[in-house]
């Protein structure tokens, strides 16, 4: 049998590159937080959790910004999470909002809430030495005192009862691979959520729970000096309408987004990203989200 030298000499060298551009990026990767607090994209979890080597506990903080436009209004959010062991993360997170300025709407948006998360990693990317298995995990999310849409209304109306907390659990796989573009690696993942919130809260709650899917890609790319920028798009399926409006329509949720790791020497992040979260909600109602701007800035100890 003749072996071609060359080619396996191409192959070893390009899965050395592949395996020190994910030694590189996948830890920074690991620790960055989404929207939420939880390790994740801009609004959709990943399997991975905040864990690092060699930490029993490993804290991590992050600051959030979201222009949700002139009704909605704009939202920041302050993330505190913690990695337990390799598989487990607890995290807090408290959403300050700022007004929006249409006299006919804007109302229906109220100061922020909190945010409680917790994850667990069920399953192990490339479990038992299988290249093809993905991260697995489950993972859920309970806010309070949650007064946007249909709560507000119903906490202006007593009679209506009241919303002020609502939740998600979800299940999520998360795969990096690494030979689907030369020296670019792909992270595909997705999962389903239950959930009883219209846009993780910020639109109040969903009239009852329901199972939304979603779905996240990124492509991995090296910059100057050891940096990593990762472009990627995500796509979040919504509850039909919120709780008391039903005749709201509200789209899956739509973003792109670019993440800059500076160096693997710190775990430090950073995301800017576009968010499409509702337009024309029905005939004569244009909540004028549909291409806002977010950022997000990460640090791990």
């Amino acid at each position: 049998m003749h072996v071609n030298r060359d080619s396996w000499f191409h192959r070893i060298a390009s899965l050395s590159f592949v395996g020190a551009v994910l030694i590189s990026f996948t830890p920074a990767l690991h620790a960055q937080l989404g929207w939420e607090g939880e390790t994740g994209v801009f609004v959709t979890p990943f399997a991975y959790t905040a864990s690092a080597p060699g930490q029993k506990l490993h804290p991590v903080i992050a600051y959030h910004y979201f222009n949700g436009g002139p009704i909605i209004g704009q939202f920041q959010e302050i993330s505190t999470e913690v990695g337990i062991g390799k598989r487990f993360e607890l995290g807090y997170t408290h959403e300050f909002h700022s007004f929006g300025d249409d006299p006919a709407l804007s109302f229906l948006w109220q100061n922020g809430f909190e945010i409680f998360n917790a994850k667990v990693n069920l399953v192990p990317e490339n479990s038992h030495g299988k290249l093809w298995v993905p991260a697995i995990s489950i993972g859920t999310m309970v806010r309070g005192n949650v007064r946007n849409g249909g709560n507000y209304m119903e906490e202006s109306n007593p009679a209506l009862g009241s919303g002020k907390t609502d939740g998600d659990i979800y299940l999520v796989a998360t795969k990096i691979v690494p030979q689907i573009f030369k020296k670019v690696p792909v992270i595909l993942s997705g999962g389903v959520r239950g959930t009883n919130a219209e846009l993780w809260g910020m639109s109040g709650n969903a009239p009852n729970w329901s199972a939304q899917g979603f779905v996240a890609v990124a492509f991995v790319f090296t910059g100057p000096k050891k940096s990593s920028i990762i472009v990627g798009s995500e796509a979040a399926k919504q509850p039909h309408h919120p709780m008391d409006f039903p005749t709201l329509n509200i789209p899956t949720t739509l973003t792109y987004c670019v993440r800059i790791v500076p160096t693997p020497k710190y775990k430090l992040n950073i995301d800017f990203g576009i968010a499409q979260i509702a337009g024309q909600v029905e005939p004569t109602v244009n909540l004028q989200a549909r291409h806002q701007f977010g950022a997000q800035v990460t640090y791990g100890f």
